[in-house]
């Protein structure tokens, strides 16, 4: 297997957003058994997945993207780039089934979401990742990416309850990359 094999496809039919509702639903039980096990946090995964594929996520064109993964005729990941202000947005929901990581196709989504962002004009791109998806955070960094402060607009805040709130902060990398110094959407590869 191969990143040549690898095809990122626009999430833009009935199918696709089946396809994609099944990935993202897939990725959050996913953290959300590693957010109780490590941080005793919890998620409301069917609100954030309904939220997701709404018009008004702000993961839809013209100000946001939604791509899928496909690899051997089968949909194995799904990344978005959600619009946080006419000048930043925001990677979210990114994530490669187990069986095809290591293959370059979370650095071939990550490398089409930073191009589209670049197009689009925003400057400033954020994320926020548990603190034990370490695998993760090595490609964002692969990519120019540097931890900051937790940011208030962040999207988890909307799914935690107040009390919550710090304790989600606390398990959470935050991460930035500029682009006005990020050089193209070339990534180093290890």
């Amino acid at each position: 297997m191969s990143a040549t094999d690898v095809e990122l496809l626009v999430v833009d039919s009935a199918e696709s957003r089946d396809a994609a509702r099944g990935l993202i639903t897939e990725y959050l039980e996913w953290i959300g058994e590693g957010a109780r096990e490590h941080y005793g946090l919890s998620f409301d995964i069917g609100a954030m997945v309904a939220s997701d594929l709404s018009e008004s996520s702000g993961l839809w064109p013209p100000s946001g993207r939604f791509y899928l993964v496909r690899h051997a005729g089968s949909f194995v990941g799904v990344g978005c780039l959600k619009s946080l202000s006419t000048t930043t947005a925001e990677i979210q929901r990114m994530y490669i089934k187990p069986h095809v990581r290591g293959i370059g196709a979370g650095r071939g989504l990550l490398e089409r979401l930073l191009s589209d962002a670049r197009a689009i004009g925003y400057r400033t791109i954020r994320l926020e990742s548990l603190r034990f998806l370490t695998a993760a955070h090595a490609l964002y960094r692969s990519a120019g990416f540097v931890e900051i402060s937790p940011y208030t607009d962040n999207s988890m805040q909307d799914y935690q309850p107040a009390e919550a709130l710090e304790k989600y902060r606390a398990s959470a990398v935050f991460m930035e990359l500029s682009l006005d110094t990020a050089t193209g959407p070339a990534i180093r590869r290890h």
